[in-house]
């Protein structure tokens, strides 16, 4: 009999220490070769408030404007957002992309594709952005809001801020599936449907864009697409930029992709430039705000969210800053980045203060383009979820 136990036991110590090196072999595996495409979440804690947005563009060929009004406004959007609260509880944000009605879009799919799911990841959300085109096709509006309705992770807590806009220019009544029949889909998963019409107010009325956001309490706007967005210098702005450089070398890359996932952060403060030196400047401050997390490629924000033990990261995959430390180096020297970013940060925020009251004294009242859309349904919805603003 005591043989026969001791033999029980080894088996079950050997099963254990087997099963204890297949688990962190898959740990280093995940934190040494991330996919290229993965895309990260926040788990849900129950003091969280989470904000979803899925955002359906129509990209035939008369939309140009409007996805350039998506590209210039973005970060003034993200930034909006982020001042929002409720409570004590930690805001959320995630955003989802769609585009529609693009020849060049499968026709079995309803010319519809899902460019991005429901992402945190802003540097990513940016480059799919700027990465639309647009090219004729068929745009079916109920077919878009069922598809992003059936493929998207919707949060089942109906106190979350679940909300849908689809934007364009062609009858909403268009395509297989009928507006009505999505509108119910979407009631009965708590998401408000919100439409944006790009062209005459009464013109969206007659072609039911408004009867698609009314069915489920949503919000019907008309803009001009076309209308360029104005982006108001400040005195502040060389300032921001000079602190985002400094921000910039913070990040500190881990894995075989982080390398690339640095460059695309310095890629899309160029596609921000692009629209102008103001808009260079929100995109800084997003990178100031609660929202701007990177913790699939950046080892301050993966260890402060404990994603990776540094432990088991792969010297080869490190930056040279961290190539030849023992680990109680590294981690001081993680530290030290953390506290260079908080503080950085924070200058922005206090600059960008004074930023927005200066834009303020100066900024025309626009009620006809994308970004006032959103916003404007985005907080009267929030509204009814207790969220408000600063």
């Amino acid at each position: 009999m005591k043989n026969r136990y001791t033999l029980h036991l080894a088996c079950a110590l050997l099963a254990s220490f087997i099963s204890c090196n297949a688990n962190t072999d898959q740990r280093r595996a995940a934190i040494t070769e991330p996919q290229t495409n993965a895309v990260y979440t926040t788990k849900t804690a129950p003091d969280t408030k989470n904000i979803q947005v899925a955002v359906l563009l129509d990209t035939s060929n008369s939309m140009d404007g409007l996805i350039d009004q998506a590209k210039a406004q973005l970060w003034k959007i993200v930034n909006e957002l982020s001042y929002a609260e409720c409570a004590h509880k930690t805001i959320k944000l995630q955003i989802a992309l769609y585009e529609y009605g693009n020849d060049g879009l499968p026709a079995r799919e309803g010319y519809i594709r899902q460019v991005l799911p429901f992402s945190e990841d802003l540097d990513q959300i940016s480059k799919e952005l700027f990465a639309l085109t647009t090219n004729g096709g068929n745009e079916y509006c109920g077919k878009a809001i069922l598809t992003g309705i059936n493929q998207l992770d919707w949060r089942k807590n109906n106190d979350d801020l679940k909300l849908m806009f689809i934007a364009g220019n062609e009858p909403f009544t268009q395509g297989p599936v009928s507006y009505t029949d999505a509108a119910v889909d979407a009631k009965e998963k708590g998401i408000t449907i919100n439409t944006i019409f790009c062209g005459d107010y009464q013109q969206g009325v007659a072609t039911q864009w408004k009867q698609g956001a009314v069915l489920t309490g949503g919000e019907y706007s008309a803009i001009d697409q076309n209308r360029k967005t104005i982006h108001i210098a400040t005195p502040y702005d060389d300032l921001i930029l000079k602190l985002n450089h400094q921000l910039n070398n913070t990040y500190i890359y881990y894995g075989h992709e982080g390398k690339k996932r640095r460059e695309m952060q310095a890629t899309q403060d160029s596609n921000a430039l692009i629209y102008s030196t103001a808009n260079a400047v929100s995109r800084t401050v997003s990178k100031s705000s609660k929202f701007y997390k990177n913790k699939s490629w950046d080892l301050v924000d993966a260890i402060s969210d404990d994603t990776v033990a540094l432990e088991e990261v792969e010297t080869e995959a490190l930056p040279e800053p961290l190539q030849g430390k023992s680990t109680k180096e590294m981690k001081q020297f993680i530290e030290a980045q953390k506290e260079k970013r908080v503080a950085i940060q924070q200058q922005i925020q206090e600059l960008n203060a004074k930023r927005l009251s200066h834009i303020q004294q100066q900024q025309p009242k626009d009620t006809s383009n994308l970004e006032t859309a959103l916003l404007k349904a985005i907080k009267k919805q929030g509204a009814k979820k207790a969220l408000h603003w600063k």
